[in-house]
């Protein structure tokens, strides 16, 4: 490990020189290419200078024990060496850490698809709750939302919702959310006051871009007709409405929301490439097995993850037993408190993987 980080250091501080010379200074796009480099290994080199600081205090300290008569003075240095020992086993461990391959699609924009499921009105509107705990979340990100596809329901709520978000890591802080969300209120709608439980499922699918999936214009037909909105009202006087169908696999992307054909039928082409995408690495993760054993919950969509009880307050993780009485905050999109503990948990399956061999 630690020949690996001082490869690391040592390339960082080469990249440092090469950025300082002029003919690389000058030329933007060169600059550019070394600073991205140095930059993925800034988190990395800071923490192993700031480890080789402690192992540095720890030899000191160990010194003056060795050479200490004064049994008070030595309580204080021994109680420093502990803190300082404990110290260099956790960033020991942040080290091994950050040096697993990562996944390559951890720093992806995604496409984000919420879909209303049993419960009826009362589902699709806990999509729209949903949906906006995740703009909220996106927000306080500084991430950026966009509105692909929508099927509105007549009081507010969303048969599907389809977006876009894009910004710093979004897959890696949002990869957990695919599956089934159940709420459990009293809906609007009863007026005996019975809770009910409904559901609606998230897919969280990394962003394809053209490089990544090849679609055949062959393989596609293509549809357009009028948008229409809740009830079946027409809302455009123009065929703007585009509906893709993915020959081969048989999958469907329809967008209707913008009023030009040409934009509805750009955002179809990225959900579709973004589900091909997800299509084609389920397909590799079912071949792997190693990798499974690594994977929080069954991974699969309908696998029931989170429960939002009304009446209490309370949102639930099933996967790793986390119960949090905080639901209000959470709907208002401080979701770290749920997605932490999740990201700590793959780190540490995948610790115990590489330790088993």
């Amino acid at each position: 490990m630690f020949e690996k980080l001082a490869l690391i250091e040592r390339r960082y501080e080469e990249l440092n020189s090469f950025m300082g010379q002029p003919e690389i200074a000058s030329n933007p796009n060169e600059f550019q290419k070394y600073a991205r480099e140095q930059s993925e290994m800034t988190e990395i080199v800071n923490l192993y200078q700031g480890y080789k600081k402690l192992l540095q205090q720890i030899e000191e300290t160990e010194e003056i024990l060795e050479e200490e008569q004064d049994q008070e003075f030595e309580e204080l240095a021994q109680a420093e060496l502990d803190e300082l020992e404990e110290k260099k086993a956790k960033t020991e461990q942040q080290l091994k850490l950050l040096l697993l391959p990562k996944d390559l699609s951890d720093e992806k924009n995604v496409i984000l698809e919420i879909r209303a499921g049993t419960g009826g009105e009362e589902a699709a509107l806990f999509v729209a709750d949903l949906f906006r705990m995740y703009s909220k979340h996106a927000e306080r990100a500084n991430w950026k939302v966009d509105l692909l596809s929508s099927h509105p329901t007549g009081i507010g709520g969303f048969r599907e919702i389809i977006a876009s978000i894009e910004g710093k890591n979004v897959y890696s802080k949002l990869k957990f959310e695919s599956g089934t969300h159940r709420v459990q209120r009293v809906p609007e709608t009863e007026s005996s006051g019975r809770i009910h439980t409904s559901a609606a499922t998230v897919a969280i699918l990394p962003e394809a871009k053209e490089i990544d999936v090849e679609i055949d214009p062959n393989d596609l037909r293509v549809d357009v007709f009028r948008s229409s909105g809740p009830g079946g009202q027409s809302v455009n006087t123009t065929d703007s409405a585009v509906r893709i169908t993915h020959i081969p696999t048989g999958m469907v992307v329809t967008c209707q929301d913008e009023k030009s054909q040409h934009k509805n039928k750009a955002k179809a082409l990225r959900v579709l490439r973004a589900r091909l995408l997800d299509h084609l690495e389920r397909e590799q993760q079912q071949k792997r097995a190693k990798e499974r054993k690594v994977q929080i919950g069954s991974g699969d969509r309908s696998e029931r993850i989170r429960t939002y009880n009304f009446p209490q307050a309370r949102v639930t993780d099933h996967r790793i037993n986390l119960t949090l009485y905080r639901l209000d905050s959470i709907l208002e999109g401080d979701l770290d408190c749920l997605i932490d503990p999740l990201l700590e948990e793959e780190r540490r399956l995948i610790l115990e993987s590489e330790r088993r061999g």
